[in-house]
C-alpha cells in the first residue's frame, strides 16, 4: 500500500504571497500600452494562469493585438522581479515546516505555473531556495496548469506514483491539474494556514482513509 512520500508545493499563493504581485506587474506592464485589466476582472478570470495564456486571453476576448505580446511580458516579467525583490521575505512558519519534512525524509518539490527566474527570486527571498528536491516552472512543460503535466512530469522526476504524493493548491487552475494528476491533494485556503501541522493533518488522513 503506497504511503505519502513526496510533498509537492505550488509557489504563489502557497509558498508566497505573491498571486497580487503578478496582478500589478500585469496591470502596469499593459498600462504601458494603453490597455488596462480591472483587478476583479483578473481575479475572476487570469489568476493562476501563466502571463502568456493571460495574454492570448486578452487578444482574444479584448483585441490586445498579438504584435504586444512580447513586449508586455518581458515588462511584466521585470516588474514581478522587482515587487519580488520589495516584498519577499522569510516566513519562520515556512522555513520551520520545511526543515521538519526534510527531517523526516519527505522528498519535496514546486510545480508552478510562473517562469524559472520568478520562482527562484521567490524562493531566495523567502529564505527556502535550499528546501526543494527541484523545481518545475511553466517553461519545463508545453501545457501549463490547469493541464496536469506539470504534475506528472514531477511524479517521473521523483520515480514515484501519484499516491504516494500530496499537491498543495490554492488556486482553481492549479487545484484542477492536481486533481487531475490523481496525486492527493490538500486545498490551502491562504498562505497562513500552510504549516508543517496542516500538512500532518492532511497525510494522517489520507492513511486513515487507506486504513
Amino acid at each position: 500500500m503506497d504511503r505519502i512520500k513526496a510533498v509537492i508545493f505550488d509557489l504563489d499563493g502557497v509558498l508566497v504571497d505573491s498571486a497580487d504581485w503578478h496582478y500589478q506587474a500585469l496591470s502596469r506592464a499593459l498600462a504601458n500600452h494603453g490597455f488596462s485589466l480591472p483587478r476583479e476582472e483578473h481575479a475572476r478570470h487570469y489568476e493562476g494562469l501563466p502571463t502568456r495564456e493571460k495574454l492570448r486571453l486578452l487578444s482574444s476576448e479584448k483585441g490586445l493585438p498579438a504584435a504586444l505580446h512580447a513586449p508586455v511580458n518581458e515588462l511584466k516579467q521585470r516588474y514581478t522581479l522587482e515587487l519580488i525583490t520589495r516584498n519577499c521575505r522569510p516566513r519562520a512558519s515556512h522555513i520551520e515546516m520545511l526543515a521538519r519534512l526534510k527531517a523526516e525524509n519527505y522528498r519535496l518539490a514546486v510545480a508552478s505555473n510562473s517562469i524559472r527566474k520568478t520562482i527562484e527570486a521567490a524562493l531566495a527571498g523567502s529564505g527556502i531556495a535550499g528546501s526543494f528536491d527541484f523545481c518545475l516552472s511553466n517553461q519545463d512543460v508545453s501545457r501549463p496548469k490547469p493541464d496536469p503535466q506539470i504534475y506528472q512530469d514531477a511524479f517521473a522526476k521523483l520515480k514515484m506514483e501519484p499516491g504516494e504524493c500530496l499537491i498543495l493548491e490554492d488556486h482553481p487552475a492549479g487545484l484542477k491539474a492536481a486533481y487531475a494528476s490523481g496525486a492527493h491533494v490538500a486545498k490551502v485556503e491562504n498562505i497562513k494556514a500552510v504549516c508543517y501541522a496542516f500538512i500532518k493533518f492532511h497525510i494522517s488522513a489520507i492513511g486513515r482513509e487507506r486504513g
